[in-house]
C-alpha cells in the first residue's frame, strides 16, 4: 500500500512500505547471466518487433536524401478531451515502450502520438551526424501533416532533451512540457575531450549481452522484474543482425549527440508550463534530485516532483503513480502559473 506525504501541492514524496507495483515481492528476481539461446536477431527496421498500435510513416527529406519517420497516432478510448500528447523515447528504447503510458492517456480522452525518431525503431537509420534540431523539426512537420496546432510534449531520458529543444523552438505549438528523468542535465564538454567518431563507432561495435543488460539493470534500484528483459532482448538482438555494423554507427552517432548538442542553455527561455518529474535513485545522472531541481529553477513556469526509491524508468516501476501525476498536469490550464511552492522546501537527495 502506498503512503504519500505531501510537502507541497506539487512536490510530493512517496514513502511507506514500498509495495510499488509488486517490487518487493520480486526483489530477488535476477536476469539470466547469458542471453537465452532462442533469442533471434532484431531486424534493423524493427519489422519483427511488435508494436501495440498501427504504425504510420511520414516521408522526411534530409540533406537531399529521403527517409521516413515512424509513429503511432492513437485515438482516445472513450470521450475525446480535445487534447493531444506527443511522446519522445530515450536512447535505449523506442515508441512501443510507451504502451502503458499510451493506454493510460487515451483512457483519459487524450489523442497520443508516439514517435520513433530517425535512427530508432521502425524509422530510417541514416548514417549521419545527428542533432536535436532534427527530431524537433520532424515532429513539427508531422504535427503540420496531421493538422495539429497545439500539443503537450512528454520526453523520457534522452527524449527529455528532445522535448526541451521542441518546447524552446516551437513555444506557440507547445501547451505543456514534461521531462521524465531527463538526461543531459549538465554540459559535459568542459573538461572532457571530444571523441573521434571512428572510436565511438568501434566502442559501439563491441556491444554485447552483458553491456546491454547492465545498462538496463541500473534503471531499476527497486529490483528486477521479468518483464524488463524484453527490452534487453530487442536491443541486444540488433547485435545479432547482419546489419549490426551499420546500426552500431547510428548508435554511436546518437550517443555523441548528447555530448555535442546540450540543451542546458534553453530551459531559461522556455515559458511553457512544465513538469520536471522522475525517480530519485536515477543511476544515469549524478544526484538526479539536485539536477532536476536546477532544471525546474531554470524553467520559467515549472513544477517539480521526485519519487524516492525509484530509478530511471518510473513508467515501468510505478506506472499508476506516474500516470496519475501526468494526467493531473496535462489537464491543468496551460495559461495558469504552475504552483512553485516546492521552491520553499529543501530537497533531500535520498
Amino acid at each position: 500500500m502506498l503512503s504519500i506525504m505531501r510537502i507541497s501541492s506539487n512536490f510530493k514524496i512517496v514513502i511507506g512500505f514500498m509495495a510499488l507495483s509488486g517490487i518487493t515481492s520480486l526483489i530477488h528476481a535476477q536476469p539470466p547471466a547469458e542471453a537465452p539461446s532462442d533469442w533471434e536477431a532484431t531486424a534493423i527496421d524493427y519489422s519483427n518487433v511488435t508494436y501495440p498500435f498501427p504504425v504510420n510513416y511520414l516521408p522526411i527529406s534530409l540533406d537531399g536524401n529521403d527517409y521516413r519517420m515512424a509513429y503511432m497516432d492513437v485515438s482516445p478510448d472513450g470521450i475525446p478531451n480535445g487534447k493531444t500528447v506527443v511522446l519522445f523515447h530515450g536512447l535505449n528504447f523506442f515508441a512501443a515502450a510507451f504502451k502503458v503510458t499510451i493506454e493510460a492517456l487515451r483512457l483519459e480522452g487524450f489523442r497520443v502520438i508516439a514517435i520513433d525518431r530517425l535512427g530508432f525503431g521502425r524509422s530510417s537509420k541514416p548514417d549521419i551526424h545527428y542533432n536535436l534540431h532534427m527530431p524537433a523539426r520532424h515532429t513539427k512537420l508531422l504535427l503540420d501533416h496531421l493538422d495539429i496546432k497545439y500539443t503537450a510534449i512528454i520526453g523520457h531520458s534522452m527524449g527529455g532533451m528532445v522535448a526541451t529543444r521542441f518546447a524552446s523552438t516551437y513555444p506557440e505549438t507547445t501547451s505543456h512540457v514534461v521531462m521524465i528523468n531527463q538526461i543531459g542535465l549538465i554540459d559535459q564538454r568542459p573538461g572532457n575531450e571530444w571523441i573521434d567518431p571512428t572510436l565511438a563507432y568501434e566502442r559501439a561495435l563491441m556491444t554485447n549481452y552483458e553491456t546491454v543488460l547492465n545498462n538496463h539493470v541500473r534503471y531499476y534500484p527497486g529490483g528486477w522484474k521479468e518483464e524488463y528483459l524484453y527490452w534487453v532482448k530487442v536491443q541486444y538482438g540488433l547485435t545479432l543482425s547482419g546489419d549490426w555494423p551499420r546500426m552500431a554507427r547510428v548508435r554511436a552517432a546518437q550517443r555523441m549527440l548528447i555530448f555535442e548538442d546540450p540543451v542546458v542553455y534553453e530551459w531559461q527561455h522556455i515559458t511553457t508550463k512544465a513538469l520536471v518529474i522522475g525517480g530519485a535513485e536515477d543511476r544515469l545522472v549524478d544526484n538526479y534530485p539536485a539536477r532536476a531541481r536546477h532544471v525546474a529553477e531554470q524553467l520559467q513556469n515549472a513544477e517539480l516532483m521526485i519519487f524516492p526509491g525509484i530509478g530511471h524508468a518510473p513508467a515501468f516501476e510505478i506506472p499508476d503513480r506516474l500516470h496519475m501525476e501526468l494526467i493531473r498536469f496535462l489537464n491543468s490550464d496551460p495559461n495558469e502559473s504552475a504552483d512553485q511552492s516546492w521552491q520553499n522546501n529543501s530537497l533531500a537527495t535520498h
